[in-house]
Order: structure tokens, then sequence, then C-alpha cells
């Protein structure tokens, strides 16, 4: 986790920031909640009939909200606006004058065609930074294209190398390119996809080869993977000879560092199965609990593989403050993972609980200076909720 200063400051840096973001799904949304966190306004703009796809993402869900849906949404406002209708546009328009930020994740050219392209913004508000997210960016053959978090997973060749050899193909378990992109639009930085294959890309272009899954293995250096123990599994990372060092005598099997195959790394690496046989053989003789104290009293690093209500309950993850409560009236235990960041010793969090559709469409669209009488007949019109 990232920590900056001690000053005591708080965290709300983006305080006085008006986003209109107008996202949906998993990129966007939790980009926008980044912003919120830091203490942004953000103005939820969506669909009147059904509002943001994620809401009727259920299973899973907490007193019949879709529980995807309150994990990317906290700290925001929610208006009911068509845009495909005139008296949308122009709610939006009306809004975009007094907004410093506009997010918005649908295809290339959609919001031109509405009449809210970035050049109609611009005349509006010239200071605005106008941020698109789309699947494959704002070029090249596939600019059109829609996608998904597993889809580009498997489009930029991270699910070719994730899984173990011989298993059928998996994705990773997390949205990786969803909340990676969200993370890096915060930054306003793209393609995130590609860039998260830095490093396996890199080992292509050094030797020519096509890399193989390798299960939790890491391709340059061994031993750095998941071993069973007599109940359950732990991850044991050498990364140097002083650390496999460490390893081996800390699990009494010194013999392995007198065995040419284990030498060095890069014999490691390429005799990297025989080595996890060898290290596994000892490491099944015993519970994780002990291995993991004779591995951390040598210095050798190493965890233990938990499921998730374990991460939620460990000691670490609670000291860290990451997990806050931000109860809902349905779910007044109802918990959020806030942002892995700490500012002046303070970590940005959510006041605000996720917003209901379109509860916020008045209040916020009668500051933006469109009176009763036009908002009851955009009501009328169906442009808004």
């Amino acid at each position: 986790m990232i920590s900056a200063g001690q000053s005591g400051e708080g965290s709300k840096i983006l305080a006085g920031l008006r986003v209109l973001d107008m996202t949906q799904n998993v990129a966007g949304p939790f980009c926008t909640q980044i912003l919120a966190d830091f203490g942004a306004e953000v103005i939820k703009v969506e669909r009147p009939k059904g509002g943001d796809d994620t809401r009727h993402w259920m299973p899973p869900e907490i007193e019949k909200q879709s529980a995807t849906f309150l994990a990317l949404n906290r700290g925001k406002s929610s208006i009911g606006v068509d845009i495909d209708r005139p008296g949308g546009q122009d709610a939006i328009r009306a809004l975009v004058a007094s907004c410093d930020v506009v997010v918005h994740s649908m295809k290339p050219g959609s919001l031109e065609k509405r009449g809210l392209g970035y050049d109609a913004l611009f005349e509006i508000n010239p200071r605005l930074i106008f941020c698109e997210l789309s699947a494959f960016g704002q070029t090249g053959p596939f600019r059109d294209l829609p996608g998904y978090d597993p889809l580009l997973q498997a489009f930029t060749g991270i699910m070719s190398v994730t899984g173990h050899e011989g298993d059928r193909t998996a994705r990773v378990g997390v949205s990786l390119i969803d909340m990676g992109t969200g993370i890096w639009l915060a930054l306003g930085i793209m393609e995130t996809g590609v860039s998260w294959m830095t490093i396996v890309l890199a080992g292509f272009f050094a030797t020519g080869k096509v890399p193989a899954k390798l299960g939790s293995a890491t391709a340059m250096t061994a031993p750095y993977e998941l071993f069973e123990a007599a109940d359950g599994s732990l991850f044991i990372s050498a990364g140097n000879d002083r650390l496999f060092q460490n390893v081996c005598r800390s699990l009494d099997i010194a013999e392995l560092l007198e065995d040419d195959r284990f030498r060095t790394n890069s014999s490691r690496v390429i005799n990297r199965a025989a080595l996890h046989d060898a290290i596994e053989r000892r490491t099944r003789e015993e519970p994780v609990a002990s291995l993991i104290e004779r591995l951390r009293a040598a210095g050798a690093p190493c965890a233990e593989l938990h499921d998730v209500s374990q991460v939620a309950s460990h000691p670490q993850v609670t000291s860290a403050g990451i997990l806050q409560p931000l109860p809902i009236d349905e779910a007044t235990d109802h918990k959020v993972v806030c942002l892995p960041i700490t500012l002046d010793g303070h970590r940005p969090t959510a006041s605000k609980v996720p917003p209901r559709l379109g509860e916020d469409t008045d209040a916020i669209l009668a500051a933006a200076g469109i009176d009763q009488e036009t908002l009851k007949a955009l009501r009328v019109q169906g442009a808004i909720i």
C-alpha cells in the first residue's frame, strides 16, 4: 500500500472537483469511485430505465441490491437522464458548464452522434477535461468493438499464461483489466491490457518462444510458486541464491544446495519441475503454520494461501483499516474496500452510500439552472426520472 506524508491534513485532495460520470459496468465506475474517495463530487448519469447494468448483476446481492454495484459506486450522486432524447441532451449540456471532468465509456463516436462529443462540450466549457474509456482505444481496426474484462484477457494474451500446464485455459479471477483500466484512467493513461503483459512480452522478445502457462510459478526464477503442505498450501519465493539457501536450510533439505541442477537461478529455472518435487516432498510432511514459522525465522519469503474469508479477518488487513463500514439502509453491517493508499496519514474513505437510480436528478439539474416547470416537462417526455 502507498503512503504519502504524515501531516494529518486529510485525504480529500480532490475536494471541489466536479465529475460528470457517464460510465457503467466496472472500469469507469471504479475510476470515478477513486475520484469520489479522494473528495471529488461525482454525478453518475444513468439510463432512466434500468440504470447501470451492474444494478442487475445478481446474485450476489445485499438486501436486493447488487453487491457489484455497491462495490463500485460509493460516494456518488445519481441522475436518470436519457441522452437519446433532445431534452436529456440539453440537461447534460447544462451540467457540463459547471463540471471539471467528463468521463464516458460509450463506443467511440457515440457521444458525437448525440451532439455531446468533446468539440461540442468544449464550446460550453473550455477548461473541461474529457476522458474516454473504450475496450480497444480510439484508433485501429478494433476501435468500434465492445469489450469486457475476460474478452480482453483473452485478446491481450493474459489468459494464455494463466493456469497450469495441461489444464484448460483460465481467466485471472479478479477483473484485472477493468479495475486496472479504472486506475490508469484516473491517472490519464490508457491501454492497460497490453501493459500488464510487459514482463511476459519482454521474455518473448528475448527468446522468440511463446510463454507457457506456469500455474502459480514465475518464468524467470525458481522456486517461486505454491507448494502443498500437510493441511493446505503456501507460497515460497526465492529470487536469489541466498534466499534459496535460506529455504533449503530452514526446511532441512540442505542437500539440494549440492545438486548441480539447483546451484544457480538459471539452472533452477531449467529444472523447475524436479526442484518443485524435491521441495514439495518436504513441505507435505508439515502443516502450513509450522513451515511458515521455519521459513520466516530464516528470512525466507513465504506466505500462506488464504481464502477470501481468511483475508477479510486477517489481523494485517484489519489493522491497515482498508476494510471499513459503510452501512446502507437494508444492511447496516455493509463494508467496503477502501483505496490502498494514505495521504498525510489518512486513508480516503466514502461517507456517501451508493445512490439509488435517479435519486439526485431534480436537485442536481435544478442547481444547473433548469427550472421546475422544465423538469416536469422533461419527466413527462421520459428524458429524465
